[in-house]
């Protein structure tokens, strides 16, 4: 049964010249990166530096995989665009508010130490 999912999985990648564990392996190698950005803004937002390139940094890791399958994938869907733009935004809104929790919790920190 692992071998026929494998199959149809490689399948889905062939039809559209991508390969899944690539993609699959940018996804997840990207995430300590990405978490890296966001611990570079939280502490720049601290700092009052700027917070332009780590918030950069963060959004290139958050769509690194996505830029792959725009750059190599072919015929994708139209509907998978819909629903990888919905994520996305999701993704981002969820981010922001996470971050933003966590910059006013180290001001209360810093604040209270005071």
């Amino acid at each position: 049964m692992l071998e026929a999912i494998n199959e149809w999985i490689l399948a889905q990648g062939a039809q559209y010249n991508v390969n899944p564990y690539v993609f699959v392996a940018i996804y997840v190698g990207a995430i300590p990166f990405f978490l890296g950005s966001i611990a570079w803004l939280v502490k720049n937002a601290r700092a009052g530096k700027s917070t332009v390139l780590p918030t950069m940094a963060a959004g290139f890791f958050f769509v690194s995989a996505y830029i792959y399958l725009a750059i190599f994938g072919q015929d994708i869907p139209v509907w998978v665009w819909i629903f990888l733009a919905a994520l996305v935004v999701y993704g981002a809104f969820s981010q922001v508010r996470e971050t933003r929790k966590k910059i006013a919790a180290a001001k209360q920190r810093e604040e209270s130490a005071l």
